[in-house]
């Protein structure tokens, strides 16, 4: 089989968008150090670029998001896992739509036919939007089992899924839909790694 050179740093930031060191570690589940060398090494290839200040970050250049489609179309082809991922993604648009009117109902509620937002004080009320959101998680862990066993870097979004949904139903209530390591942003982000990794476009 052949071996396709590593750069998690790069497809984190095709995944997440332009952000933060924080934010590119806890994707890829390197140490910041890690991914800050990594990071500047790309830099200095032109695959990415970097903005100083608390509003700026890393983000891919052109060449860097042509580089990273090139580089997973050649882990996918050197795996021999096309037809699993593409099966595996199919299972994940079955849950799509679930994960979002989930979404939807952790953020409004339906009072007399008028929606109103969630404030979080009737706690019957989320525990039973939270008990969906496990239910629901247990159908999303194994779509990435088939990923992760596809593509070994899948693997990380059954972590971060876990720990999201763990964490809210603990009370971090963040961890539902806000937040950058929320349950719906992870998912949204496992989206857009599935559709690049297949060369799709999010329609």
């Amino acid at each position: 089989m052949t071996r396709v050179a590593q750069h998690p740093a790069l497809h984190a930031l095709r995944c997440i968008g332009a952000a933060g060191l924080a934010r590119v570690s806890a994707a890829t589940g390197l140490p910041e150090p890690d991914v800050e060398s990594e990071l500047i090494d790309l830099a200095v290839a032109g695959l990415v670029t970097h903005v100083p200040g608390d509003f700026g970050g890393w983000s891919l250049t052109e060449a860097g998001r042509t580089a990273d489609a090139e580089r997973i179309s050649a882990e996918l082809d050197a795996s021999r896992a096309r037809i699993p991922v593409a099966k595996a993604y199919e299972d994940f648009l079955v849950l799509n739509p679930e994960l979002l009117d989930l979404c939807t109902a952790w953020q409004l509620r339906s009072t007399g036919g008028a929606f109103t937002a969630n404030d979080h004080t009737d706690l019957a009320y989320d525990c039973l939007v939270l008990d969906k959101f496990a239910d629901l998680h247990r159908r999303a862990d194994l779509v990435c089992a088939d990923l992760a066993a596809a593509i070994p870097r899948f693997q990380r979004y059954r972590i971060r899924l876990t720990n999201a949904l763990t964490l809210a139903r603990s009370g971090a209530l963040d961890y539902v839909t806000d937040g950058f390591e929320s349950y719906h942003t992870v998912w949204f982000q496992l989206h857009e790694d599935v559709l690049a990794t297949l060369g799709l476009t999010r329609h």
